[in-house]
């Protein structure tokens, strides 16, 4: 299972926003494997936005600006930007359901088919806290308000077409893996609440590439 593609989506392009923005995301009681257990605060200072798959925006929030190899953060997939865009259009306290793609499951598990598949995705990760192979979290339910997003031109002159602000209350995160046999329930779940504001600003990559 490759649930680590949501943290490659941040890394396809060589062209991507980066920089200064304001937000937050913490937790009560977070629980990473043979890692962490107890209060978690992010307190991210680096806000990158970048353009996927034609209609897919991946978001990175995270604390310094290194790669997400060696770093803390969370990494924010929005499937479709128009119909996000559209939404919030109608209403700009829209509100989205985060979790995993239906497609997206433990070894030895079915793919449930979803008519209705949550458009938003996030992981957590704590490659520098953790420095373990397995130091990343996945939303599993939950919900996320977008006040703005992004409309994913690397051209955009316009600011307001630039801005992304978002806020969540409470995204339930776990391993996959740690999935009760013949259920749905995955053990050890944490809960996270935050937000993040920023404007897309074109430069140089944020990490090397290959």
């Amino acid at each position: 299972m490759r649930i680590i593609y949501l943290l490659a989506a941040a890394c396809l392009c060589s062209a991507c926003s980066l920089g200064e923005g304001e937000g937050e995301i913490n937790s009560d009681k977070l629980f990473v494997s043979s890692c962490w257990d107890g209060p978690f605060q992010l307190g991210p200072d680096f806000f990158a936005a970048q353009p996927y798959r034609a209609t897919a925006l991946s978001i990175r929030v995270q604390h310094g600006g290194d790669t997400e190899e060696v770093s803390d953060g969370a990494i924010i997939l929005v499937d479709d930007i128009n119909q996000v865009r559209q939404q919030i259009a109608a209403d700009p306290n829209a509100s989205f359901r985060v979790g995993l793609p239906p497609n997206v499951v433990p070894p030895g598990f079915p793919v449930v088919p979803d008519p209705n598949p949550p458009p938003v995705h996030l992981t957590l990760y704590l490659h520098r806290s953790c420095h373990a192979q397995n130091s990343a979290l996945y939303a599993v339910d939950g919900n996320i308000t977008f006040h703005a997003l992004f409309n994913g031109n690397l051209n955009e002159t316009n600011a307001a077409e630039k801005l992304t602000f978002a806020e969540f209350t409470d995204i339930s995160v776990g391993d996959p893996r740690d999935r009760l046999p013949a259920s749905t329930t995955i053990q050890h779940v944490s809960h996270l609440k935050g937000n993040f504001k920023f404007y897309f600003q074109r430069g140089q990559p944020a990490q090397p590439f290959p």
